[in-house]
């Protein structure tokens, strides 16, 4: 109680010293009040969500929100930026005519019946036993879990803004977290009819392209006890703690081999080790648990489960042994994903994802922000498969994250799995792997039995391992072979294992291939192999069981191994800047601005991944697929690689019309991200230090993180790119503003790109100029250019800028091999243009002569 009381006292220490802006914001919305077409009610009633200091934009940035007569405008929070007491910028999207829009200030529904009514409009069961536990401020309530929510359910009387309608109507915005935790429901009912006006899911479940399964960000809380005691800990050792890990900037396995790092922890952003809560020198845990994050287990996908101990000396050693089955490396499974958690939070922590801004921390050592919010990370979770999430919920409570197996051969094709050794039936079958229980073997030899059961259950199949099994002395050691039936496949598997199966073999019981077997609510306690085989070819097996005796042999070598989800250093990134990029839009105690159609989510936690896992000796051009390892594909889960390369990745802005919501819209971005990046690893060198360095790629996760905090709610492409331009021009004076510019012009965000609605992925257009001052630029010599050729990548029609009038001059077009393929006179006094929609998509040179002038450049054709 001590430790939680002195926790709260630091955090009241911290916010009572916050300086109050809340003069200095109404003073610049009344001054700049006609320039924002605001009307004086507007403004009349705003309110600061939360405010952060960021070290490297030298500046505060204060989250602002609108209300009208006490009420808040729903995702009206609005970004100001303030340097010595003075507003610098602002991003304001509050809503125009308040007055003029707002239907009723008093609900009709009261907020009970709006939980009644969004559990009915939701498809639930009714909520029982709902119960009023806390009245706040702000028009808010606190309702038990009514039985149809995993937590309790907080109720708030907001404006919901009707962009289709131009209206706002007084609605009760309320979470419900459903009981099989697949989705946290954030809702709008309406407060005057109870219709449900808009849902936002805090599981946000997403395809990926080669599997079509649920990405789903999830949120699952475990329950957690602040500075809960490890009694095997021992608080009074200072231990060199070491992890076997594939520590930092490997990708995954591909890339090298598991090492064994020492005290890896950064001493800013962990100054008490990776394994501490109570800011007093010295472990609190012995497990993989700590301040940042609490790593363990989860096979049952029971959101609880075993952490691996290092003892007192805090000793993670435990071998991978690659390659083999993830059942057999658990421990360094689990070992590896609170590794990597906890160097994002200490990498990010450098770059301003600190506890004022919303990290996750249990404790923030009196740093501001709330705590109690360390990541639940969950390795080789049993709730899915080929996927991973994380779910961010606002600051003080903990995210959460699921990795999943990745199956490769399991649950896929049917191959050569089988052999029977003699007798009638000799010969190799196919078969499907189980996507649980051990992998399949490289080689088991042995006799196969058939299961019997006593048929007590509603099974009438004595041969389907559903009742309770009558033979059980005979199946130890064996290969058993269970015909489908009435009861999971997971719960047949383990009733054979229990009487000591060596290996399963299920045989389906209807015409067609195998059957994809999951495992059910036990299949998480199978250790041993398990496939399925066609009726075709079971049948014939269980009918000479039945008179004689069949010897096979199950051998794995055409099935691909399980991979484990926690060793792909990409997707663990990936899913924790999910929670960087919705703790810093829109403030930490606002996650819902990333729900618009246009948000760039994915791409974030695409860029966060591959500018962390550079190689010495990458170049921008460097094909970087994104997961190659978990999902076994070269060219990974995105429909293309990044590159600045054209030939690689053709990704322009107009794209995103066509690309799937969110990973296809979100891979467009990154690809823009990774372009300026380059540009400026180009200009600044490249700094393998990703905590403390000075390269390109360092200012350029310094731009994207302080971008994040400057961009407005529910932010389109152009608002991301002119918050990382006014980054820029906050941190170094605009230093870098033409290399931004002509990055995102090269993919189509350009000076006169237009966004259109946020809300709507379709109605931007794409350009490819840049600001007059930034035209000509520095070529690949050092030396000013003397023509600006844009847009380039270009359909064809092309337009080049002369910095002098150079007269007559010829234009030539070279392809690849040197061959001229274009030619044509023009008078060059300021700006011509030229067509050449005849050549191919592909890569090309080319030349413009005057009299006294040259250059030549490369020219993309799409």
């Amino acid at each position: 109680m001590k430790k939680i009381t002195y926790l709260l006292f630091l955090l009241a220490f911290n916010f009572s010293f916050a300086q109050d802006y809340s003069s200095v914001v109404k003073s610049y919305l009344q001054n700049n009040r006609s320039q924002l077409a605001l009307q004086a009610q507007d403004i009349a009633d705003v309110s600061i969500a939360t405010q952060s200091f960021s070290k490297s934009l030298k500046a505060n940035t204060v989250y602002v929100e609108q209300r009208y007569q006490g009420i808040l405008v729903f995702n009206s929070t609005s970004p100001f930026v303030l340097r010595n007491g003075a507003v610098t910028s602002a991003k304001v999207s509050f809503v125009q005519n308040l007055t003029l829009k707002v239907n009723a200030t008093t609900p009709s529904v009261t907020p009970n019946m709006a939980i009644m009514k969004a559990a009915a409009a939701l498809g639930l069961d009714t909520p029982s036993n709902l119960t009023l536990l806390e009245t706040g401020i702000d028009n808010s309530y606190t309702y038990s879990n009514g039985t149809i929510s995993l937590e309790n359910i907080p109720v708030q009387l907001v404006y919901q803004n009707l962009e289709a309608t131009n209206s706002l109507k007084l609605a009760w915005n309320l979470s419900i977290y459903l009981l099989n935790a697949d989705h946290h429901y954030n809702v709008r009912i309406d407060a005057l009819t109870g219709e449900l006006l808009e849902t936002n899911d805090w599981v946000s479940q997403c395809e990926l392209p080669d599997f079509g399964v649920n990405h789903n960000h999830g949120l699952k809380n475990n329950e957690s006890i602040l500075f809960e005691n490890n009694t095997s800990a021992n608080k009074n050792a200072l231990v060199d703690a070491q992890y076997r890990v594939f520590a930092l900037p490997l990708r995954n396995p591909d890339g090298g081999p598991d090492t064994l790092v020492i005290n890896p922890e950064n001493a800013t952003a962990s100054p008490f080790k990776w394994h501490d809560t109570d800011g007093v020198t010295g472990a609190e845990f012995t497990i993989t648990r700590g301040n940042n994050v609490y790593a363990y287990l989860d096979l049952c996908d029971t959101n609880s489960g075993d952490s691996p101990d290092g003892g007192p000396s805090l000793n993670f050693d435990f071998p991978f042994n690659l390659p083999q089955s993830p059942a057999n490396f658990r421990d360094a499974s689990t070992v590896n994903l609170f590794y990597l958690n906890n160097v994002i939070h200490d990498v990010m922590y450098q770059y301003g994802f600190d506890e004022a801004s919303g990290n996750f921390q249990q404790n923030n050592y009196g740093n501001g922000g709330n705590g109690n919010d360390s990541v639940n990370a969950e390795a080789q979770d049993g709730g899915g498969t080929n996927n991973a999430n994380f779910g961010t919920p606002p600051d003080g409570s903990n995210p959460r994250m699921q990795m999943y197996i990745w199956t490769g051969g399991a649950g896929g094709p049917i191959t050569d799995i089988f052999t029977i050794n003699g007798g009638p039936l000799a010969g190799t079958y196919g078969g499907t792997p189980a996507n649980f229980g051990g992998g399949i073997p490289l080689n088991l030899t042995g006799d196969l039995v058939l299961i019997e059961d006593d048929n007590s259950g509603p099974s009438t199949d004595p041969n389907d391992g559903c009742d309770n099994i009558t033979n059980g002395g005979a199946l130890n050691g064996k290969i058993v072979v269970i015909r489908r039936g009435e009861c999971e496949f997971g719960f047949k598997v383990l009733a054979a294992e229990n009487n000591g199966a060596a290996a399963v073999i299920i045989v389906n019981n209807v015409a067609g291939d195998p059957p994809l077997m999951g495992g059910g609510v036990v299949g998480c306690q199978v250790s041993i192999p398990a496939f399925a085989v066609s009726d075709v070819v079971g049948e014939p097996i269980i009918t000479q069981l039945v008179s004689g005796s069949v010897n096979g042999t199950i051998n794995g070598t055409n099935v691909p191994i399980a991979l484990d989800g926690d060793l792909d250093t990409e997707i663990v990134v990936h899913e924790y800047g999910h929670g960087i990029s919705n703790r810093l839009t829109g403030g930490r105690f606002n996650t819902n601005c990333l729900g618009n159609e246009e948000q760039m989510g994915e791409g974030w936690s695409d860029y966060f991944a591959t500018v962390m896992t550079i190689y010495n000796g990458d170049t921008g051009a460097t094909p970087r697929p994104m997961g190659s390892y978990a999902s076994g594909d070269p060219n990974g889960i995105r429909t293309y690689p990044y590159s600045t390369n054209f030939a690689v990745n053709p990704h322009t802005y107009d794209d995103i019309k066509t690309e799937v919501a969110p990973h296809g819209v979100g891979s467009v971005w990154a690809a823009m991200l990774w372009e300026m990046t380059w540009d400026l690893i180009t200009q600044y060198g490249f700094d393998s230090d990703i905590y403390n360095g000075n390269g390109g790629n360092n200012i350029a996760l310094q731009l994207v993180i302080d971008g994040l905090k400057l961009q407005p709610c529910s932010p389109g492409f152009v608002d991301g790119r002119d918050a990382i331009l006014e980054a820029d021009q906050l941190a170094n004076g605009g230093a870098n503003r033409c290399i931004i510019w002509r990055a995102f012009a090269r993919r189509g965000l350009g000076l006169s790109a237009t966004q259109g609605s946020s809300n709507s992925k379709s109605d931007g257009t794409e350009a490819f100029d840049v600001p007059v001052d930034c035209q000509l630029g520095v070529n690949d010599t050092g030396s000013l250019n003397n023509f600006i050729i844009y847009p380039n990548p270009s359909k064809g029609e092309i337009n080049i800028t002369s910095r002098f009038d150079v007269g007559n001059t010829t234009i030539s077009i070279f392809d690849i091999n040197g061959r001229k393929v274009f030619t044509q006179q023009v008078n060059l006094q300021n700006t011509t243009s030229i067509n050449a929609s005849g050549l191919n998509t592909g890569i090309y040179l080319i030349k413009i002569e005057s009299a006294e002038r040259s250059q030549t450049s490369k020219l993309i054709i799409n």
